[in-house]
């Protein structure tokens, strides 16, 4: 679940959620995204950093630049979680919720 909540922090920035917009088209160049988005290198880099430690972005290194690319396996995860954790399932943590308040009616 940690997991779960260090992607959900680092997609609530504006600039991170467009920068995963940019990589949806493929692999990019920080200058690209620099250039896309009209910020800093240092920017650009602190939000690849959050992106990385997230294992939302892929990077490599092309001489002096690094080069960047979504990771769609944590993207296809992150989607099936929220499928699994906003739909009905047997033994749900509200089922205990549900049997309390009810007894606490009768």
């Amino acid at each position: 679940m940690e997991e779960k909540v260090e992607i959900f922090k680092a997609l609530s920035d504006k600039n991170r959620l467009l920068i995963i917009d940019m990589l949806s088209c493929g692999e990019l160049c920080a200058c690209d995204i620099m250039e896309g988005l009209n910020l800093t290198q240092p920017t650009i880099s602190h939000h690849m950093k959050i992106l990385g430690y997230a294992k939302l972005v892929n990077s490599r290194k092309d001489g002096k630049w690094t080069r960047y690319s979504l990771n769609k396996e944590v993207f296809d995860d992150l989607c099936g979680f929220i499928n699994y954790v906003s739909s009905y399932k047997e033994n749900c943590i509200c089922e205990n919720v549900i049997k309390k308040k009810c007894s606490e009616d009768d």
